[in-house]
Order: structure tokens, then sequence, then C-alpha cells
């Protein structure tokens, strides 16, 4: 099976380089620069589970590729989508398997409109990793994650297939209830993004403020409220540790976006936020916690300019 991974980065440079230091096909698909840094230092991976520098990986351009693939793993920020299915969409055949692990929803409706909805898969991920100035693949931490599916639940020969293919990376996994996952996922991480961005800081130091505990779980009850209305009520083992996550502490805990902030780099307040609030007022949800959190953010995207 050949798998097209779009981007080197902390999570296409993690989970690809995983499958490529077992002897799976993969191919990055990079822009020059990042192909011309594979080629001298390799794809280097520095992580709790095992460091390992992978000498000179296969990549592709956009304007080289000459092949359909069996898969493409999709990871890019929401704000890319655009520019990514312009470079990776020459790769796309008939039978190819996108998995797009970007957060959120809206990126599914415009990889179906692009490549047709029977071409895209459920997924998500979870890792602690980031690119360093060395441009290293980082992990901070060894628990990982990596799941897919068929959107309409249940299973199918291509998706074992994948399954068989991911099995050599730690935590990867087929999920017969992907977008059951997802959406718990959405909700765990636009509570994190907006309470932490929103009071930019973390989670333990929110907690240690007066009515914090109520804000945090608020924003929660905010969240799961409108995940419930869309017919995917968060429950189960998954959800009871995003509420652990939420409430526990001292928890240095704070999300990727309030980070992106301190850096002054872009946000996907519209893909992880916005797209929420336009739900419920779809669904009449009262959700002024996330109405608060959102307005900051745009603020903020208007102040960054």
């Amino acid at each position: 099976m050949r798998v097209l991974v779009v981007g080197a980065g902390a999570i296409g440079g993690y989970f690809g380089g995983r499958m490529q230091q077992a002897g799976r096909d993969v191919t990055f698909l990079v822009r020059p620069k990042r192909a011309s840094e594979l080629a001298s230092a390799g794809l280097v991976i520095k992580s709790p589970n095992g460091d390992v520098t992978l000498k000179n990986p296969p990549t592709v351009q956009a304007d080289k590729i000459a092949d359909k693939f069996d898969v493409v793993l999709l990871s890019c920020k929401a704000f890319d989508l655009d520019d990514a299915i312009k470079s990776f969409a020459p790769a796309v055949g008939d039978k190819t398997a996108i998995i797009p692990v970007l957060n959120g929803m809206l990126h599914l409706g415009v990889l179906d409109q692009k490549f047709g909805a029977p071409r895209v898969l459920g997924g998500l991920c979870a890792i602690a990793a980031t690119l360093n100035e060395a441009r290293e693949v980082v992990q901070f931490a060894p628990m990982q994650s990596l799941n897919f599916g068929e959107r309409a639940g249940g299973t199918s020969d291509r998706v074992r297939a994948i399954a068989d293919t991911f099995s050599v990376i730690n935590g990867a996994a087929a999920s017969e209830h992907i977008m059951q996952d997802m959406w718990e996922k959405w909700v765990f991480l636009a509570s994190l993004a907006a309470s932490t961005s929103l009071m930019r800081t973390s989670i333990g130091n929110i907690l240690a403020a007066p009515g914090g505990r109520d804000f945090l779980l608020g924003m929660l009850d905010e969240c799961t409220a409108i995940a419930t209305d869309a017919g995917h009520k968060p429950g189960g083992p998954f959800f009871e540790r995003a509420r652990g996550m939420l409430t526990a502490e001292g928890s240095p805990m704070t999300a990727s976006m309030f980070r992106d902030i301190k850096a002054g780099a872009q946000v996907e307040a519209d893909h992880v936020i916005g797209d929420l609030i336009v739900r419920a007022d779809a669904a009449k949800i009262p959700v002024p916690k996330l109405r608060t959190a959102y307005t900051h953010l745009k603020a903020y995207e208007k102040q960054r300019g």
C-alpha cells in the first residue's frame, strides 16, 4: 500500500516517519525547502518512544506527482487546507482514501466537494510534538494515537488494509465509530482551547482562580450541548478522561491555540470555535462562554493583521 503523507512537520513527520522506519511504502509531499532539509539531514525524530534518523526519506513536490496513491494522510492546519488540496490532488485516484486529521468538522465538507465523500474517511490524532529550530520532529510525551474509519460507521476492506499498514505506529487503530470519536475530541479541544486562550494561562491556574472550575465546566457543558444536538452526545471513557484533564488541579495543560497566540501565529478560530457557535445558533443553544472566547480570538486575528 502506497501512502502519501502531506508535509513532514510534527504530525506528518512523526507518523509517516514511524511507518517508513518499519519499511512501509511512504512518500512525503513537501515544499522545496523541506525537501532540501530532508535530503541533507534526514528526517530526525526525537521521542520518548525512541529516536531515529531516516536518511534521505522519499519526497515529492506538488508539480512532480506522477502517480496515484492508495492513502493520503493529511495533517495540515485548517487555514492551509486549500493550498494542501491543490498540492496533493494529482495523487488522488479512483480508489484513493484520504485520511484527514484536522481539527473540527469543516474540512470534511471541503474535501467531499473536491474529491467526493466516498474517498474521504474520518480521522483524528493526538500527539504532543513540534518541529524545533533544527527542523527535527520532537515528541514531548510517549502517549499518542491515530484513528481512522468509515464515516458511516462499521468497517470495510479498505479500512482493514489501511489498519494493517498503519499497525507499525503505536496507538494507530481503525474505529467503527469515527464520527463519534471526532466529535468527542472536538468537544474537548474546543473547551481547552477556548478556556486557555481566553484566560491566557493553564488549566491549573484557571482552576486556582475564583470561579475557575465553574468556568471550565461551563465551557465543557456548552460544547457538549452542541455535540448532543448533532446526535453525538459525548460519553464513555474518553469523555471522562477529558473531564478529568479539565479539572486536574495544578495541571500545566494549555491548548496549542494558546501557544500559537503567544507566538503571534495564526489560529483556527473559525474552525475550532466559530463553527460550534454556528451550530449552536442553528439549534438555539445559548453559548455565552464560547462567544466570549470567539470574540477574543477574532480580536487577536484583527490585531495580528
